[in-house]
């Protein structure tokens, strides 16, 4: 990964002075269209970069933040948001920018490690102080005095991978038996009173508006959950098995051509990877790709069995065919229990 960051490095540092060489330092504007949990991290994030960027060319760069609900954002930038950069939750969003509107190549995975993945999350468990109701596993989900928040999985990639880690555990629990998934699944979306668009609305349902016994949401939105929301009035449990949440990110061709951004906007990825970089991502507990980052955080990142959307519904083209789509799995689960 270090080539990938020295050769990506050069390429914008070279691309920026040929742009501009002999020219004073300018003013820089860029857009990142996030999901609606990453808010804090890339306010960090942004002024870590713009520092870095600021060193290597003498330019300003402002960094503007965008967030909701992560398909919900793909959609925007499809129907004319104009993101430089898109930093989203699942593949599928960033994927459709290049099936439903050509604003990137198909190949867009492949210009960044890790098929473009600086860090990873994962679906853990927020719970009232002292989990008065005794919730440490998926089956506690299903219980019929339980109450569960989750973000809608239609709007959301959050939900997505809530549906998805419940439709994980319970298949792997029954030898891949399809049917008690989805009688699984359906139990424990019986449970769930309100279905918001995005994780930080599940997020204020629950700590704010004290609706449910457990959250389900991203390991790093748990940590904030605690730290801006509620304190020591909430705790967060690590199931022992859960689904990788992996984080894409991409630079929009067609808009940074039309803002003559590609060059910082490349920069302000490949800032993701960097030593700095990984190490804001830990510290927002998002889990770094960098393993020795990684390892400098062992009681932060507590050991799961994390079993991949590959493994569990054949890839994210798929899952949002037989699952998510309209009349999908989900659609009937819900309609039913509802």
């Amino acid at each position: 990964m270090r080539n990938w960051i020295h050769k990506l490095g050069a390429w914008s540092l070279a691309a920026a002075w040929l742009s501009g060489a002999g020219a004073a330092a300018a003013d820089e504007t860029i857009l990142n269209v996030s999901y609606d949990v990453t808010r804090e991290f890339y306010k960090d994030f942004n002024v870590a970069f713009a520092a870095n960027w600021k060193s290597m060319t003498s330019n300003t760069i402002t960094i503007n933040q965008s967030h909701d609900g992560s398909s919900k954002q793909a959609q925007a930038v499809v129907n004319g948001l104009e993101a430089d950069v898109v930093t989203m939750n699942q593949p599928l969003d960033v994927d459709v920018l290049f099936s439903s509107a050509r604003l990137i190549p198909q190949n867009w995975a492949t210009r960044l490690p890790n098929h473009s993945v600086p860090y990873n999350s994962t679906i853990v468990f927020v719970v009232r102080k002292g989990n008065p109701k005794n919730i440490n596993n998926w089956d506690d989900l299903v219980r019929s005095n339980i109450s569960v928040v989750i973000p809608n999985p239609k709007t959301s990639g959050n939900g997505r991978y809530s549906y998805l880690a419940a439709w994980g555990y319970a298949l792997k629990k029954s030898a891949g038996d399809e049917k008690t998934a989805r009688e699984f699944v359906g139990r424990l979306f019986a449970n769930v009173p309100v279905l918001d668009t995005g994780g930080r609305g599940a997020t204020i349902t629950f700590a704010n508006n004290s609706i449910g016994d457990v959250l389900l949401t991203f390991e790093n939105e748990a940590a904030q959950v605690r730290k801006i929301f509620a304190g020591d009035a909430l705790e967060v449990v690590v199931p022992p098995a859960s689904i990788l949440a992996e984080n894409p990110v991409a630079w929009v061709d067609r808009n940074v051509e039309r803002h003559h951004t590609e060059a910082v906007a490349r920069a302000y990825l490949e800032f993701l990877y960097s030593d700095a970089g990984q190490e804001l991502a830990a510290k927002y507990y998002f889990r770094p790709k960098n393993q020795a980052v990684l390892a400098k955080y062992p009681g932060r990142f507590k050991p799961l069995d994390l079993f991949t959307v590959n493994e569990i519904a054949g890839g994210w083209q798929k899952a949002e065919s037989v699952h998510f789509s309209d009349g999908g799995i989900f659609d009937q689960i819900y309609q039913l229990n509802k």
